[in-house]
């Protein structure tokens, strides 16, 4: 019977959690026992001696806190080490479990080599405290059980004792390295050094209970691992130090690895990156590409398949990648070993090394395109899938890899907004074209504390009686600099990047607050509503509802006042959800709208099940009527389809009187567009207001030209109709 690398107690309430943990640590050659309860917990403590005790931080009854307190009482972090397993959220209470006498915690959810590596060196520390006390023959055997690397540093005579597993850690032979510390620090890689100083300054200055770090240590064939040191010291009655001695744990595959395909991560790519940078030199010729891989529409596998149907495609694509970069046809037109890589999710990146030219990099891409086109079976389900790919190609040992990098992931991106499962060649253009990029994510995100957001408003019209009878919430966005920035151009990024939502807020605050204002300035327009746009990401947003009730709440305007406009690409995300939220926000009077109607799903099941107040008409079937009669049957049928489901209609983009006569004559209730006025700020439309409390059809001619010496002339933005305004519903 072969011996266990120690005896460990695994302590969960959870039984899934403790069986998984139990059988994965037995394959790594530890035996254990298992409890439920910390009451079962201290039981088995006394009456077995284990080398280590994985603790659950948060069970019932009695927590891990309460029973490392009673552990203490007759155990020392010497004689039993107690690793609490907590949850990342809770990494502020393993202060309180340090000061109790917590030897260590691994974080939920574990990554088990990393755990492993700290297990075998408490575990490793243990005995070899035990053994010190006891003899230094015994110490070294079970040196060698616990397969760590140990160390023993002579702070009198400055000589460091490595063993030969420390020693064969690194690809050395025992006579290849001595006692000198040198043999030691020379090792490190040279921007981890300063972090290992720190670390072992602030433990013999006493500021910390152990030594521990992780860092790179350079092998014997001059690549680097990764490992994770621990050490105590020693010190005699007077607390002066007299050594320090700890083991070394080789973490490398835990580091460098990717835990679920098995792939160097970011980590090792970036070494291996930075060795054929170093090692090009402009006369060779020759050249090395990288190739920044996203699958597209990944997303919806995971979403529809699940997580675990994303992990098996995750780990077919690797295998995949790694089964062509082997074929005959790419390895023919590489003089040097390729390295592929996943950086997490389903980013794939390779790298070529010794082309010698640009178009086999091109030509290599194009057979990753065609091999990941065949589609995989996931769970039993065919699955076709793509992939866009950026190339960033280097042959200067000036060279930077973080730069090649971000100039393939540019131009990945670039491949994505060209259509996807293409592939792009990164040029100087597209980096010019990120910077720029950045530099408007940081100034959106200043935009609101820098009050350089405006709100503008478009009136819809009554079209029988040409009354206004409401406005729509239009943002803009006043750059210092570039000026007015088009909302086709920021309301994207501002999706991409979350701050949507916050900029959909403060749309609806001000636009609440500025009709409320009307309403009580021109009692003639006491009806006046609002009509706000909600995006995709605003409309799933779990406060919505609440923050609408503040919103009319703190304002003071009635819920009927507030429509709110929603896309059908929003209601499709969820439809039971997004069900449930429209029932809430009209129980507090609001009125919903569909916006674009026509130009989404248009599904007539999900119209007649969402109790939806307001159908408006995209303004490109408006923009047809007259010149098509097939467009003007379109829009005759979503009239008669919404009357018919009691809904009202509103029409977008009316530019002509004829667009306005033929509305009118179909029993189209409402529109809006610039043959009323164009979106304008609220200083005009008090100036509207006052002027024409009514519009009629035959006036709106006389209205436009009133406009036109109120606000200039019009025909200079009469370009801008379709991408002029709003806070878009974009997805």
């Amino acid at each position: 019977m072969t011996s266990s690398l120690g005896f460990l107690l695994v302590v969960d309430d959870e039984e899934m959690n403790r069986d998984m943990l139990s059988r994965r640590l037995e394959l790594e050659g530890y035996r254990s026992l298992t409890a439920s309860s910390g009451a079962e917990a201290l039981r088995l403590i006394a009456q077995h001696a284990f080398d280590a005790v994985l603790l659950d931080a948060m069970m019932p009854v009695q927590n891990g806190y309460e029973v490392l307190a009673e552990i203490r009482q007759t155990h020392t972090s010497l004689e039993l080490p107690v690793l609490m397993v907590t949850a990342k959220n809770q990494s502020e209470d393993m202060v309180n479990a340090f000061e109790l006498g917590a030897n260590d915690y691994i974080a939920k959810p574990i990554n088990f080599p990393v755990a492993l590596a700290r297990i075998n060196c408490h575990v490793a520390s243990r005995k070899m405290s035990t053994q010190l006390r006891e003899s230094e023959a015994r110490y070294s055997l079970s040196a060698q059980g616990s397969n760590d690397g140990l160390w023993d540093w002579d702070l009198l005579t400055n000589q460091i004792y490595f063993s030969d597993r420390w020693k064969s850690m690194l690809g050395h032979d025992p006579q290849d390295i001595g006692e000198a510390p040198q043999e030691w620090f020379n090792r490190v890689h040279p921007e981890d050094l300063p972090h290992v100083t720190e670390a072992l300054t602030a433990h013999r200055a006493g500021r910390t209970a152990q030594f521990e770090c992780e860092y790179r240590m350079r092998h014997q064939d001059q690549s680097y691992r990764w490992v994770l040191t621990r050490g105590m010291a020693v010190r005699d009655a007077a607390g002066h130090e007299t050594r320090m001695a700890g083991s070394q744990t080789d973490i490398t595959r835990g580091k460098a690895a990717d835990p679920l395909t098995g792939l160097p991560n970011r980590v090792l790519f970036t070494d291996h990156l930075e060795s054929a940078i170093q090692a090009s030199t402009p006369q060779s010729g020759e050249l090395y590409a990288v190739l920044f891989l996203d699958l597209d529409r990944f997303k919806n596998i995971n979403d529809s398949l699940g997580h675990l149907a994303g992990d098996e495609l995750l780990v077919a694509v690797a295998r995949r990648l790694e089964s062509c970069m082997r074929a005959s046809d790419v390895a023919n037109h590489i003089t040097d070993r390729c390295t592929i890589s996943r950086f997490g999710g389903d980013e794939f990146v390779i790298l070529l090394k010794g082309l010698t030219h640009v178009d086999i990099a091109c030509r290599v891409a194009d057979h990753i395109l065609k091999v990941l086109s065949e589609p995989l079976s996931v769970r039993g389900q065919e699955v076709a899938i793509s992939a866009s790919i950026g190339i960033a190609v280097g042959a200067n040992p000036d060279d930077r890899a973080d730069d090649l990098l971000r100039d393939a992931d540019t131009a990945m991106y670039q491949a994505k907004s060209n259509g996807k499962s293409r592939w792009c060649l990164f040029d100087q253009t597209m980096r010019t074209m990120a910077v720029e990029r950045l530099a408007l994510e940081a100034d959106l995100k200043h935009g609101l504390d820098r009050h350089e957001f405006q709100v503008h408003y478009q009136p819809i019209v009554e079209l029988p009686s040409g009354q206004i009878i409401g406005f729509e919430a239009l943002l803009r966005w006043m750059h210092p600099k570039r000026g007015l920035v088009s909302p086709a151009e920021f309301v994207p990024i501002a999706e991409e990047i979350g701050y949507i939502v916050e900029l959909g807020s403060w749309v609806l605050d001000q636009a609440c607050q500025q009709v409320r204002q009307w309403q009580l300035a021109y009692p003639a327009h006491e009806n006046l509503f609002i009509s706000v746009n909600v995006s995709t990401k605003q409309f799933a947003e779990p406060r919505l509802v609440e923050r609408v009730q503040e919103c009319l709440s703190r304002t003071g305007l009635n819920g009927r006042c507030l429509k709110l406009e929603i896309t059908e690409s929003a209601i499709m995300v969820d439809p039971p959800v997004a069900s449930r939220t429209i029932e809430q926000l009209r129980a507090c009077g609001v009125q919903i709208s569909l916006d674009d109607f026509g130009t989404g799903y248009s599904s007539l099941s999900y119209l007649q099940s969402f109790k939806i107040d307001t159908l408006k008409i995209d303004r490109s079937f408006i923009s047809r009527m007259g010149a098509s009669g097939e467009s003007n049957e379109i829009v005759r049928t979503i009239v008669n389809l919404a009357h018919n489901l009691g809904m009202e209609v509103i029409a977008e983009g009316i530019e002509e009187q004829a667009q306005h006569q033929q509305l009118q004559a179909i029993d189209c209730e409402s529109g809006q567009g610039y043959l009323y006025s164009r979106p304008i700020a609220s200083v005009k439309i008090e100036e509207l207001l006052r002027a024409t409390p009514r519009m009629t059809p035959a006036s709106s001619a006389s209205v436009s030209q009133m406009l036109d010496d109120i606000l200039g002339n019009r025909a200079n933005e009469q370009s801008a109709t379709h991408s002029d305004c709003m806070l878009t519903n974009q997805s």
